[in-house]
């Protein structure tokens, strides 16, 4: 991954998922990899680092595809708002296309945490409103920040995955 120097480095967690094929065919697991690529190449992403890959259900369950899943943590001096809309101009590039909640997709890229900053709006809500609920959020958060707390509850993330209730994850 590219390494920049930059004065205000902030780590921010981006979640990645695809249960859907890319518009040229490709493989989810490939979108997925393309998608870190086209985040570490963003001008002011200084260093990236991904969790390993997993496998998991639609939440709420579905007859939708089974999603890949991962996260990738990326230290950048950068407004969560420039993000998002980084991230959703990514996802549009990758044949997002938005229509019902929870619709399966190309390619999902969710601002999970960003800097440990707290807010209610605007978007992006953070920390990500859902995370501490689904464990395709929080395994592979661990995976990149083994000591990462939630900045509303200040909860560790092993509690955090201990109180999930059982839900079909596996890694890849």
């Amino acid at each position: 991954m590219p390494k920049r120097k930059k004065a205000f480095a902030k780590t921010h967690f981006i979640a990645i998922g695809a249960n859907l094929p890319g518009p040229d065919g490709s493989p989810k697991l490939a979108m997925c990899f393309a998608a870190i690529t086209a985040i570490a190449a963003l001008p002011w992403v200084m260093h990236a680092a991904r969790s390993p890959w997993y496998s998991t259900g639609p939440i709420p369950a579905s007859d939708q595809p089974r999603y890949v899943n991962g996260m990738l943590r990326i230290e950048a001096d950068i407004h969560p708002e420039t993000l998002l809309t980084s991230l959703q101009c990514i996802e549009t590039s990758f044949g997002r296309r938005r229509s019902a909640p929870n619709a399966a997709r190309t390619l999902d890229l969710d601002i999970v945490d960003s800097a440990g900053l707290i807010r209610d709006s605007p978007d992006p809500i953070l920390p990500h409103p859902r995370a501490h609920t689904r464990a395709f959020v929080l395994l592979p958060l661990r995976d990149v920040a083994p000591d990462w707390r939630d900045p509303r509850t200040g909860e560790g993330i092993a509690a955090l995955i201990a109180a999930l209730p059982a839900q079909d994850v596996r890694l890849l």
